[in-house]
C-alpha cells in the first residue's frame, strides 16, 4: 500500500471511529471515573484505543498482517483490564505470553532475538500505560516516536505511518479537555506497536549504531517510568503503587499547567527522536557517543532538577 494512502486511511478511520467508541463506552459504562490520583472531574469514556487499533490495522493488514496478532492480543488484554480490572500477577503473566508471541513475530537480531523483543513489548506496554496520565500525553508521545520510526524507513515504515496517523485522528478527541481516553487497550496496543517497530528497525539497521540510537525513539516513556520507580523506592513505596512521582505529575505540581506539561513532554520526545534519527546514520562510534551523551544529559537534568528526589523533599 502506498504510504500516503496508508496515512489517509488510518487517519480517516480513527476520525470516524473514535467518537463512535466514546458513545459505546458511555453506553456500557466503560469509563474512567474521577479519583484521588485522577486529574479529571467527570467520567471520561475509554475505548479510544480500540478505535486507534482498528485504524492502524486496516492499512497494516495489506503490508504486514503478522504484526496484528500480538497487537490484537494486547488490545484485548487492555480491554479486559478496562472492563474488569485484572489482577496484576495475571496481567503480567499474559503480557509475558503475548510478548513472546511478539518475539516470534518480529525477533530482534541475534541468538536471543525472541526474548529481546518480548522484553521490549513488556517494558513499553507498561511504560506507555504509566505515561497515560494527562490528556493527549501518551498519544502525543507515541505519535512522535512513530514518526521517527517511519523516517528510519525499512519494513516498519508503513506500520509506523499508520500508527502515527491513527493516533493523530484519535488526538483530535483526546486533546485537552479530552472527550475520550486511550484506556489500557490503547496504551497496551501503542506500547506493543512501538516495541515491534523497534525490533523491525533493529532487523534492518546497521548493527551497533542502530542498537545505540533506536532506544532514543522511545526514551521518554522509559525515562518517566524509571524516575517513578526510583522515587517510589526512595519513599519506601511499592514499585507498582500509584502516586504522583511521574515527570508529568511533578511538572504540574511545580506550577505548570497540564497543557504545558503535555507539550513539554511531547517536545522532549520529538527532540530525542530527532537525535536518534540523525545519529543512526552516523559512523558507529559517533552514533554511540551521541546516544550515551544524550542519556547522560537526561540523567543529569533529572538529578539537577530534583526529579529523582524523595517526595517529601520535592514538595
Amino acid at each position: 500500500m502506498n504510504p500516503l494512502v496508508s496515512v489517509a486511511v488510518a487517519f480517516a478511520i480513527a476520525l470516524v471511529l473514535t467518537p463512535v467508541a466514546a458513545r459505546v463506552a458511555r453506553r456500557y459504562s466503560i469509563v474512567d471515573r474521577p479519583g484521588a490520583l485522577k486529574v479529571h472531574e467527570v467520567s471520561v469514556p475509554y475505548l479510544g484505543g480500540v478505535a486507534a487499533f482498528i485504524a492502524f490495522a486496516v492499512p497494516v493488514a495489506f503490508v504486514r498482517l503478522s504484526l496484528l496478532a500480538p497487537l490484537a492480543l494486547l488490545a484485548l488484554l487492555g480491554l479486559a483490564d478496562d472492563i474488569g480490572d485484572l489482577r496484576p500477577r495475571l496481567r503480567l503473566m499474559l503480557e509475558v505470553a503475548i510478548g513472546l508471541v511478539g518475539g516470534v513475530t518480529v525477533p530482534a537480531p541475534g541468538r536471543f532475538g525472541v526474548l529481546i523483543t518480548a522484553i521490549f513489548v513488556i517494558g513499553l506496554v507498561n511504560a506507555v500505560n504509566l505515561l497515560d496520565g494527562l490528556d493527549g500525553l501518551a498519544g502525543g508521545v507515541a505519535m512522535a516516536s512513530a514518526i521517527g520510526f517511519a523516517i528510519l524507513g525499512g519494513p516498519g515504515q508503513i506500520p509506523a505511518l499508520a500508527l502515527a496517523a491513527a493516533l493523530a485522528g484519535f488526538l483530535v478527541f483526546n486533546r485537552p479537555p479530552a472527550r475520550i481516553y486511550l484506556g489500557d487497550s490503547g496504551a497496551y496496543f501503542c506500547g506493543g506497536a512501538l516495541a515491534l517497530l523497534a525490533a523491525l528497525s533493529l532487523q534492518s539497521g546497521k548493527g551497533t549504531a542502530t542498537w545505540a540510537t533506536v532506544p532514543l525513539l522511545v526514551a521518554l516513556p522509559v525515562f518517566d517510568t524509571a524516575i517513578a520507580i526510583i522515587r517510589r523506592r526512595r519513599d519506601g513505596k511499592p514499585v507498582f503503587a500509584g502516586d504522583r512521582s511521574h515527570v508529568y505529575d511533578q511538572l504540574v505540581d511545580r506550577g505548570q499547567s497540564r497543557v504545558q506539561a503535555v507539550l513539554e513532554c511531547v517536545a522532549a520526545q520529538v527532540l530525542l527522536t530527532s537525535i536518534g534519527v540523525f545519529a543512526v546514520r552516523w559512523d558507529t562510534v559517533w552514533a554511540v557517543i551521541a546516544a550515551t551523551t544524550t542519556v547522560a544529559v537526561l540523567v543529569l537534568l533529572a538529578a539537577w532538577g530534583g526529579f529523582l528526589s524523595r517526595t517529601e523533599q520535592s514538595t
